[in-house]
């Protein structure tokens, strides 16, 4: 059985401070495979505060920066395709060879469309073409608490 009910906060894992144990089924099999942590407010609230204290540095950084980041996580990925297969083939109770193709590949993609996505984007631009001192600049806005799949 694996045990991942510790969450991913301020650069370390640390086990949850509330919230219930889930168990993760193979729908495949009807076996349990995993147990994780739904995590609580407090959680949640763990995780904003460290990217808070994160913000400031990280929106310090140029886009460069930001890409050469992504480039390294899409390298990370792309070393543990068969990892990621493997775990989506479990929970998800698919055959791996789609796991490989559809769902790890997925992963890879999005990376990818936000490398280029990152490098195509004009940060700053003129607000109003032909007049100076009006640009646009786009820039980091703040620390968001997500709930995704």
């Amino acid at each position: 059985m694996i045990d991942k009910r510790n969450h991913y906060i301020n650069g370390a894992w640390v086990a949850a401070q509330g919230g219930a144990d889930f168990p993760v089924f193979n729908p495949a099999t009807e076996e349990p495979f995993a147990t994780i942590s739904l995590g609580s407010e407090a959680d949640t609230e763990a995780a904003i505060m460290a990217a808070r204290a994160a913000f400031p540095a990280w929106s310090a950084t140029t886009p460069e920066m930001r890409g050469d980041v992504l480039k390294r996580i899409l390298a990370a990925y792309e070393a543990r395709t068969e990892d990621m297969a493997k775990a989506i083939s479990t929970e998800m109770g698919a055959p791996i060879d789609m796991s490989i193709a559809d769902q790890a590949a997925s992963g890879r993609g999005h990376l990818k469309a936000f490398i280029r996505a990152l490098d195509a984007f004009e940060w700053t631009r003129p607000n109003r073409p032909g007049i100076e001192g009006q640009d646009l600049v786009h820039e980091a806005a703040g620390v968001a608490a997500l709930i995704t799949p």
